[in-house]
């Protein structure tokens, strides 16, 4: 990939970071601190919703399944780094949501980066054997 396209994709993370987080800010107390059948629900939907919007960046910028592995890192590194530093501190940046809360926010993160690192891995896997 030329240079110009990985630092659109990390810029893009880096927007798809502060617009989670925004959300999560003013609605994920609705989406943590609810009922556990939707919390459960909303824990599955997160990692789909995001592989999708994901999938969708790298086919629109025609990124070869080969690269990925590489691509869906760019696009995960700056919401890694941006949501170490907002766990570290949560009640400063997410005042809505309880402390008590953070280890299930820590989940959504955890679930949604494994899903989507994951699926990105795969397919370069299988553009290797083909």
């Amino acid at each position: 990939m030329k240079i110009q396209e990985c630092l659109l994709l990390l810029s893009l993370g880096f927007v798809i970071w502060i617009l989670g987080t925004i959300y999560y800010a003013s609605a994920g107390h609705r989406v943590l601190e609810t009922t556990p059948a939707r919390y459960w629900v909303s824990f599955a939907m997160s990692p789909i919703i995001s592989a999708t919007f994901c999938i969708f960046i790298l086919r629109w910028r025609h990124i070869a399944p080969s690269n990925w592995a590489v691509a869906m890192l760019l696009l995960s590194i700056p919401g890694m780094a941006g949501e170490a530093v907002v766990l570290s501190h949560l009640g400063t940046f997410m005042p809505r949501i309880q402390e008590a809360s953070g280890g299930r926010y820590g989940a959504f993160l955890f679930a949604t980066y494994a899903v989507v690192l994951g699926i990105a891995e795969f397919a370069t896997l299988r553009s290797g054997r083909q």
